[in-house]
């Protein structure tokens, strides 16, 4: 199969809108894409879909394989585009190598893996038995897609799920997860007349994914935030005006602001306080998190604030919730077990602040430890806390044919070893053994660096090896 038919469908599927939970012109896209075939193909309410293609000659007694990817991206921008994620198509580019969105997700997570389905589909010079591809919604927002699977919607018994980004490891395990939200119910007070107005910005941190890029000691906006305003609190008396960090769940805060009101007299005290306190995290991470800044300065008036009593709460939970990694693993050197992710805080609801967490751990006692752990601040706080969108790990299993055959199949091409390992991001995996337990499944795919993150890019020579791969691996599925 020619590989400039996967960039192609990519090319088409970054064109269009596929935010979690606006699925639906791309799932319109997939039905088409089978109806132009005359490929079988099923939908149900989730707007999932499954495309289903026939053995090809003398493949026919081949076990039936599905290929798995989600039809959803994350939609992170920098906060000065004015890029819409409903109507405007991803603008990248090819840059060394590679192709990046400088200024949004380029979609790779998971866009490729649905093209590389989409080229076997459509191609006719491709060795393999009966085929279902299977496109879940929802991935990104808490795999809503994959607990709506019902039996029968797929039929094969091995699953292949397309949704990795390091070319030259086969996944056999990933970790659970679950979010904890805490909402701050909070009366308005109004602000002194007399009083000035400043916007502390913290900005470019990398970010990442909160799974896959824990453990690379990359910076969060909002610690940094709220580092700042504990800080100030020690100093003078000010009022939270506004405040704003981070957007997703499963991605790391790149950037956090607060509008607060202070006395016309400490503006430099405010000033120099905030410059000690950029000055102190740049040196922190001049290695991992090389472009962190921030800025202050004077700004537009508010005539309101949240309570003191409210927001000093807020700043000393805050300040002291964990983020990052909790625990490595005993049992596999360098993998994440235990991780927390302070995702956003937000003003999004009339009178509440609202914050959002995540915890992942590919044990599942853990995993609910390290919510209670985060539940405990939050009401020690006064905040209202709730749990949500819950999913389970993938416990590895090294006695698997799909993995014999795809590890095999990986050193008849490239005459190396592949790594075999479980990944701290979740993936859908855990879901499907709920719903179908005998299946045997691996994960792989080609390298995507940045994934949740503007910048995020994807490695073209590793596509090429991954569809190597997963054409090998259906052609010695027999």
């Amino acid at each position: 199969m020619d590989n400039s038919k996967i960039f192609e469908i990519f090319d088409q599927i970054t064109k269009i809108p596929r935010e979690s939970g606006k699925e639906q012109k791309i799932t319109a896209f997939l039905i088409n894409f089978a109806r132009e075939r005359g490929l079988e193909y099923r939908s149900d309410s989730a707007n999932n879909v499954v495309i289903i293609k026939p053995a090809t000659k003398g493949m026919e007694s081949a076990p039936v394989v599905i290929l798995q990817s989600h039809s959803d991206m994350v939609c992170e921008k920098n906060s000065d585009s004015s890029f819409n994620f409903e109507t405007d198509p991803i603008n990248y580019i090819e840059e060394k190598g590679w192709l990046i969105a400088k200024e949004t997700t380029l979609g790779a997570d998971c866009g490729i893996g649905m093209a590389a389905q989409l080229a076997i589909l459509s191609s006719d010079d491709v060795e393999h038995g009966p085929i279902e591809c299977l496109f879940t919604t929802e991935e990104e927002t808490g795999l809503k897609g994959a607990k709506e699977l019902k039996p029968g919607f797929i039929t094969g018994k091995m699953l292949i799920n397309l949704d990795s980004e390091d070319e030259g490891e086969l996944f056999i395990g990933c970790a659970g997860g679950i979010d904890t939200t805490a909402r701050y119910s909070y009366k308005e007070v109004a602000v002194d007349s007399s009083r000035m107005f400043v916007k502390a910005l913290f900005f470019g941190a990398t970010g990442g994914h909160s799974g896959d890029d824990i453990h690379k000691n990359r910076g969060n906006a909002n610690q940094f935030l709220f580092r700042f305003l504990y800080n100030l609190l020690n100093k003078t008396e000010f009022d939270i005006c506004q405040i704003d960090g981070g957007n997703k769940r499963n991605a790391i805060a790149r950037e956090a602001y607060a509008i607060i009101a202070i006395d016309k007299t400490d503006f430099e005290l405010v000033k120099s306080l905030f410059n000690k306190i950029v000055a102190e995290i740049k040196d922190e991470f001049s290695i991992s998190d090389p472009n962190i800044e921030g800025t202050i300065e004077i700004c537009e008036e508010f005539a309101n604030a949240v309570e003191k009593r409210v927001a000093e709460k807020l700043i000393l939970s805050l300040n002291g919730i964990p983020h990052g990694v909790l625990a490595m693993s005993q049992e596999i050197e360098g993998f994440v077990e235990t991780s927390t992710n302070l995702a956003a805080v937000k003003m999004d609801e009339p009178q509440i602040i609202r914050v959002s967490t995540s915890q992942r751990s590919s044990v599942n006692s853990a995993r609910y430890n390290a919510a209670n752990r985060i539940e405990s601040i939050f009401k020690l706080a006064g905040a209202n806390v709730t749990h949500e969108s819950e999913y389970p790990g993938w416990k590895p299993k090294l006695n698997s044919h799909l993995l014999d055959v795809s590890r095999e199949s990986y050193t008849k091409l490239f005459g190396n070893q592949p790594i075999v390992r479980a990944i701290h991001a979740g993936l859908e995996c855990g879901l499907f053994l709920d719903i179908y337990p005998y299946l045997d499944m691996i994960s792989f795919g080609p390298t995507i660096k940045g994934a949740h993150a503007p910048g995020e890019k994807l490695e073209i020579a590793s596509v090429d090896k991954f569809m190597q791969l997963l054409l090998e691996v259906l052609k010695n599925l027999k």
